[in-house]
């Protein structure tokens, strides 16, 4: 048994494991450089806690397992009972096993001298990855603990409990929920709700005492979902303040929470939330929580989220070919499906640089609108008499790939398939939850209903070899979701888990979308069995730029999809000019949701000009690290994408209203090398937004800018006197 020492990306995690009970986490944070044993003995020494009146009568301490008996009293860690006994614990350490190469993983090169190995050939799963798996055992309880943390080579830390019920008879789960400690510098709170079409708005508080929880009961992840909750220093920014985050990787019911106690105690933890006898643990069985994701950064949620993405981008499963333009037809034909139009409108996407053509919901039986046919998932005869054959070749044909809408794990009662297997419903004896969008959900659990899908879904793509995306969709949440008369969401999960492993290994040339009503399900659980998520069902270029900012606080921009919409939203009715609307879209997983069959010439020349525009830009977009500019006034916002090597990047200035001031402050460009030279430019070959000016800004009226890293840092530029809902593009390239 010893005290570990985890170090990566500058980032340290110290864990006192000398026992007897679970280990201490005694610092998780700021990289604290290399210690020597009798330094860490110390260390641990130094920071147990005093024992103050009206306390225990020893110093208390918070292990990676809170328990009663230790003498934590904040939120429970782990509950449940055997038939009203052992629902208390008392776990002893039975071992602790550790897989870690070092803080800073290197090779040797040809000349002996060794050389950092570059984040991006090293993956979550390779070496450079420091694992530490604890096993603790309560005999009294017949409970077994192991408990696994990975600190990968960018500083991202993970953490999961698996139960396993060592008794005779069978032990209720009620909750299990990893959790880290944060220290009293974090004042502040930041997370993130929403709902249709207005997902990922933040909302921030300080943080005081008691728990500030945050549940997700709809059966998926949520459109309020919190993706990061984020503690920080006080005022802390998008560049600057000492921040500590977790996202919980679960796409079914789950919580997230932050808890101070005036013990003096902070943590922030998640994990599945379960409902009453949703998790009945047979003697020898084992339950193994979701994911929780923790990260550390001192540069502000920037920092948080280049880590995250750097995780990510290293991934075996993460994209590695460009990620293709892509159109899809929903806002431009809806369910009126006519192979003639959709040809002329695949012609118009392949002229405007569409590699990408999506059939949207409206291909299958009986479905001319959305109260029919959902879980019929065979082609419509009456509207596809030769099938999607002649328009999957018509796309092909053109050199675009062929995407698909899907929503399997739906149905709607007027449809065959419920008829015949009504059983087949998530519910409780007896009745039905209410319908939401005309539909309810299949039991994904089920074996026969679980067995019909995967048979549907490999049979559309045998059958379509041409198909080589889904948009996998799923419109409702889960009510009153019954399993065989038992809580049924955690079983669902895990059905749809197993469902879209098993379709991915079959057809593993083809992507799969997660879209849930838009962003409803975007979680990294999900993530790891999809290409891409839809972050909103709402297009409006406005409200697209907070939902992606935001959004991209966890994911990179390949891993959202970003659509151009029409130029009237159709959520909520605003007006705006393609090129806002463009550069809304640019900073993604770039497409088109659009009927650009009905366009004008002008229109044509100039979406081509972006789709043109992104293309060139896109392997900065899609590699980059992202940052966002911290402005004093709320109307203008800016972001970016930096290479990392600091050779070139892009930056977004928008301006969202009208401000108090005719000219805000300069808008300030981080990310750069502050010692080399850049040139700053609009970007080109694209039409410029509209303004209110007399005169140009000194640096635009030039042609541009040449200035160091440090000063567009420091001083910035002035932007263009915008007006509102206009964007401004700015190409920055190195000189030296």
């Amino acid at each position: 048994m010893t005290i570990l020492h985890l170090r990566r990306a500058r980032t340290s995690l110290v864990l006192d494991a000398r026992g007897p009970g679970l280990p201490r986490v005694v610092h998780w944070g700021a990289d604290l450089g290399p210690l020597t044993d009798g330094d860490l003995a110390t260390l641990v020494a130094a920071t147990v806690p005093p024992v103050v009146p009206s306390s225990f009568d020893a110093p208390t301490v918070l292990s990676l397992l809170p328990e009663p008996g230790a003498g934590w009293s904040g939120r429970p860690a782990l509950a449940g009972h055997r038939d009203g006994a052992a629902w208390c614990t008392a776990f002893r350490l039975a071992g602790v096993d550790v897989d870690d190469d070092g803080p800073e993983p290197s090779r040797v090169a040809a000349g002996g001298e060794a050389v950092r190995v570059p984040d991006g050939e090293r993956d979550h799963d390779g070496a450079g990855t420091a694992r530490v798996t604890v096993r603790a055992s309560d005999p009294a309880a017949g409970l077994s603990l192991a408990v696994e943390l990975t600190l990968d080579p960018h500083g991202v830390l993970t953490v999961r409990h698996r139960l396993r019920n060592d008794g005779t008879t069978g032990y209720e789960l009620r909750e299990l929920t990893p959790v880290l400690p944060v220290p009293a510098v974090a004042t502040e709170l930041l997370d993130l709700t929403g709902r249709w079409c207005r997902e990922r708005s933040p909302q921030r508080h300080p943080w005081s005492m008691g728990t500030w929880v945050r549940e997700g009961r709809h059966g998926r992840t949520g459109h309020d979902a919190t993706l990061l909750l984020v503690a920080g220093t006080a005022g802390f920014g998008f560049g600057h303040g000492e921040v500590w985050a977790v996202h919980t990787a679960w796409s079914g019911d789950h919580v997230t929470f932050a808890e101070r106690r005036p013990t003096g105690d902070s943590i922030l933890g998640g994990g599945e939330l379960l409902a009453p006898g949703e998790v009945l643990l047979a003697p020898g069985a084992e339950y193994a929580t979701p994911l929780l994701y923790a990260v550390w950064s001192d540069t502000g949620l920037d920092g948080l989220s280049d880590a995250l993405h750097r995780h990510l981008r290293a991934r075996p499963t993460h994209p590695r070919t460009p990620r293709p333009v892509t159109l899809n037809v929903w806002e431009a034909v809806y369910f009126d499906h006519d192979l003639d139009r959709l040809r002329a409108l695949a012609d118009r996407a392949a002229e405007v640089g569409v590699e990408r053509f999506v059939l949207d919901d409206g291909w299958f039986r009986g479905r001319r609108h959305d109260r029919a046919g959902l879980g019929d998932w065979y082609v419509d005869e009456k509207v596809w008499p030769d099938g999607l054959t002649p328009l999957v070749d018509h796309v092909t044909g053109h050199g675009m790939a062929f995407g698909l809408w899907v929503e399997p794990e739906m149905v709607n009662p007027d449809s065959d398939v419920f008829r015949t297997h009504p059983e087949w419903v998530l519910s409780v004896p007896g009745r039905l939850p209410p319908e939401w969008r005309h539909q309810q959900v299949l039991d994904v659990a089920h074996p026969e209903a679980y067995g019909y899908l995967l048979g549907r879904l490999d049979a559309l793509l045998t059958e379509h070899p041409g198909i080589s995306y889904l948009k996998w969709d799923h419109n409702r949440d889960l009510t009153e979701a019954g399993h065989h008369g038992r809580p049924g969401v955690h079983e669902q999960t895990v059905a749809v888990y197993r469902l879209l492993d098993e379709l991915r290994a079959r057809h593993p040339d083809v992507e799969i979308e997660s879209c849930a009503s838009g962003g409803a399900r975007v979680d990294l659980e999900i993530l790891r069995r999809t290409d891409r998520v839809w972050a909103s069902d709402c297009n409006d270029a406005l409200e697209r730029l907070a939902i992606q900012r935001w959004t991209g606080l966890l994911l990179p921009p390949e891993l959202v999809g970003t659509h151009i919409g029409p130029e009237r939203s159709h959520t909520t009715h605003r007006v705006h000019d393609l090129g806002f609307r463009a550069a809304a879209a640019l900073f993604g997983h770039h497409g088109i949701e659009w009927d650009i069959g009905a366009i004008s010439a002008d229109e044509r020349r100039e979406l081509t000009a972006w789709v043109a525009l992104h293309k060139r830009l896109r392997p900065l977009l899609h590699a980059g690290r992202v940052v966002r500019v911290d402005h004093p006034d709320p109307a203008v916002w800016a972001h970016g994408v930096v290479a990392h090597d600091g050779s070139r990047a892009v930056y977004a200035v928008a301006r969202l209203a009208t401000s108090v001031a005719q000219v805000p402050g300069p808008v300030r460009l981080p990310g750069l090398d502050r010692h080399r030279r850049y040139a700053v430019r609009p970007a080109a070959g694209v039409p410029e937004p509209a303004t209110l000016q007399m005169t140009e800004p000194g640096w635009v009226a030039a042609g541009g800018a040449t200035l160091t890293g440090a000063v567009l840092a420091s001083v910035g530029l002035p932007a263009p006197a915008l007006h509102p809902e206009q964007a401004l593009l700015l190409e920055v390239t190195v000189l030296d």
